[in-house]
């Protein structure tokens, strides 16, 4: 039949020009990009999954988050969108087949082919992690090989949005093959982290080595359930001579507690490089499967070492069958489980002459497997409806470690976790989510959760004191959201210039845009000039030098009040503040002042005595039978030290 939706042009650009693969859950086309002229893969949604909101919102937004990805290891998306009907993401054409395909001729690989297929894989998911990307689906069927020996990894983002859906009826492989890769986490609590993307890389490294996964089981339960409650077993087990190094890296790598693994794909793969140095294994070329009898042809060597069982999540075939192969395309739901010539394995019946006893216990295995699949379908009908639902829980209020644990209970991511500051919640107290407490969300669905960091403050360094002003306030004005303020105070211990302190006190708690006055020293403060009138030089020198003062003597003077030898004077005067070591000036007294004698030859006694008394002399009268200067003791003109005594002789004038 003729595919109606080949021949269609999307959004005006993307003609579909062939049906390569068809799934439960989309239909992969190859498609000509009539703007840039290269051949692409258009992935069709379903046409009942299209009308889901939720699950084409989710898509639509895994397929950004793939978008992202640029690397070598990884398929290629380069367009999404709805046009006609159809839901529709555009990405890179790999020609080539599936690991999947491979292990299907090959049966396993050997240590160096493992290596070398492995690699590039861990190369793949080590640029997806980096970008908080979890490929959450890594299997067989999403590692594609192509003709060149190219590994890519294909579904980025995708396998979060099929499990979210929770389509697993379309097909009865989808479940199986997915659930032989999935972590313990994932199976208990629907969680996964880089770390479960390490198990499933580390269960498939395990079947490139054996042929096999390491767990089969009659139902997914019963897989899901060896994964939960058994360690993986070392592939040495299956393959006897495996190096020892070699069953380390797969333990490493598929321990059942996640904190055991390494960290991410990155930290994997070096652990993969230290074991090849180790052991010494040579790098060989990737197997594509392919031999010089035809490109379609596998050779088949190193078949598995024991059957595998029928139920086997690991014989899943996500893909669609074409042109007599398998043509994988990951991300799909499978069809019916066929051999490598795209045959339907021919039932077991029972063969004439089988004892009644056989014949019961295969009547009774039946009916099990009858009631088992009533089981079965009761529960996909039941996650279709309301089992794939659940309500938001109430976080608000709730620790950070309460929220993701309630989160998880219900079945939902708590991603991402955002952090921000608030003056009313305690910090690791939940502020909100979105969607909010009570909403229906499908489980799987990222829940952004919003902790308090508590009140937002900040602190002013203490080692910011004594440094320059200048080089402070620009280093707090890049560090620290507040307001600096400047105020210069004299300190006595502090340089001038420098910081001598803040307020409020540095290690205070500091809210955004808060004011912080930075103190600056002017230096020393100014220094009173105490009074050292009366004193020795060498007492008042002494004194003003240890209070920081250099001294100074000025030309000695004459003081009525200072005795010779003392200081009589000091500049700047006593009681006045100085700066700190600047310089003061001292007098000291020669003596009592000196002054001129006068004339008063031919003045009576009384006017003669007035005139000598003005000048600060003593006067003593001799008298002969008068009242007139006769004759004075000093000259007038001389000069003599004030307070010296003077004699008048008085006579008849």
């Amino acid at each position: 039949m003729t595919d109606p939706v080949v021949g269609l042009v999307l959004e005006g650009r993307y003609r579909l020009e062939e049906r390569v693969a068809r799934g439960g859950m989309s239909t992969v086309y190859s498609a000509t990009d009539l703007r840039l002229h290269k051949t692409v893969a258009v992935k069709v949604m379903a046409e009942h999954l299209a009308h889901d909101p939720t699950f084409v919102d989710r898509f639509t937004r895994e397929a950004r988050a793939a978008a992202m990805l640029s690397h070598p290891n990884v398929v290629g998306v380069s367009d999404q969108g709805s046009d006609q009907g159809l839901v529709f993401l555009v990405m890179e054409l790999v020609r080539g087949r599936t690991l999947r395909d491979l292990l299907t001729a090959r049966g396993r690989l050997t240590v160096a082919e493992a290596f070398a297929v492995l690699e590039p894989v861990l190369s793949g998911l080590t640029a997806a992690h980096r970008a908080g990307i979890v490929h959450r689906d890594i299997k067989p069927e999403n590692v594609l090989i192509g003709v060149d020996g190219v590994v890519k990894v294909a579904d980025f983002g995708l396998a979060r949005a099929v499990v979210g859906t929770g389509q697993t009826s379309q097909t009865g492989g989808v479940l199986i093959g997915t659930v032989a890769y999935l972590s313990p986490e994932q199976l208990e609590r629907g969680r996964a982290d880089a770390r479960s993307d390490i198990y499933a890389a580390g269960i498939v490294l395990y079947e490139m080595l054996t042929g096999h996964p390491p767990y089969g089981g009659d139902t997914p339960l019963a897989v899901a359930y060896q994964h939960v409650h058994h360690d993986v077993p070392a592939p040495s087990a299956e393959v006897p001579g495996l190096p020892w190094a070699v069953d380390e890296l797969v333990a490493r790598g598929t321990r059942r507690d996640p904190a055991g693994r390494p960290i991410d794909a990155g930290a994997f793969l070096a652990e993969l490089a230290d074991v090849r140095k180790d052991v010494g294994i040579e790098p060989v070329p990737v197997p594509t499967g392919r031999s010089t009898a035809g490109p379609g042809t596998l050779r088949p060597t190193n078949r598995p070492t024991r059957p595998r069982h029928p139920s086997n999540p690991g014989t899943a075939v996500l893909g669609a069958q074409r042109g007599g192969r398998t043509t994988a395309m990951p991300g799909m739901g499978a069809g019916p489980t066929t051999d490598v010539q795209g045959r339907r394995p021919g039932i077991d019946r029972a063969r004439p002459g089988v004892p009644q006893h056989i014949r019961r216990r295969r009547a009774r295995f039946a009916v099990a497997v009858v009631v088992l699949l009533a089981i079965t379908i009761g529960a996909i009908g039941w996650w279709m409806g309301s089992g794939r639902w659940t309500d938001v829980p109430a976080l608000v209020g709730k620790s950070r470690e309460a929220a993701v644990d309630l989160l998880q209970d219900a079945g939902l991511d708590p991603k991402p976790v955002v952090e921000e500051w608030s003056e009313t919640v305690a910090a690791g107290t939940v502020i909100s989510t979105d969607p909010v407490a009570g909403r229906e969300a499908i489980r799987g669905t990222d829940v952004r959760v919003v902790v308090s960091k508590g009140p937002e403050r900040y602190t002013v360094p203490a080692e910011l004191v004594g440094r320059p002003a200048d080089e402070v306030e620009a280093e707090l004005q890049e560090t620290v959201p507040v307001q600096v303020t400047r105020s210069d105070v004299y300190d006595n211990d502090v340089d001038a210039g420098l910081v001598t302190g803040f307020d409020p006190a540095p290690g205070s708690a500091l809210q955004r845009d808060q004011v912080v006055t930075m103190l600056v020293s002017k230096g020393h403060a100014p220094v009173g000039v105490p009074d050292v009138t009366g004193q020795s030089p060498e007492q008042a020198v002494a004194n003003l030098e240890a209070l920081g003062f250099s001294v100074e003597r000025a030309d000695d003077g004459r003081s009525a009040d200072v005795d010779k030898g003392e200081v009589m004077a000091i500049e700047p005067a006593p009681g006045r503040e100085a700066p700190y070591r600047s310089t003061v000036t001292i007098q000291v007294s020669a003596g009592v002042p000196l002054v001129t004698v006068p004339d008063v030859v031919g003045m009576n006694e009384a006017e003669a005595t007035a005139a000598l008394e003005a000048v600060g002399l003593q006067v003593e009268s001799t008298r002969f039978f008068g009242n007139r200067v006769f004759r004075q003791s000093v000259s007038p003109g001389e000069t003599v030290e004030q307070g010296s005594k003077i004699t008048i002789l008085l006579t008849f004038g």
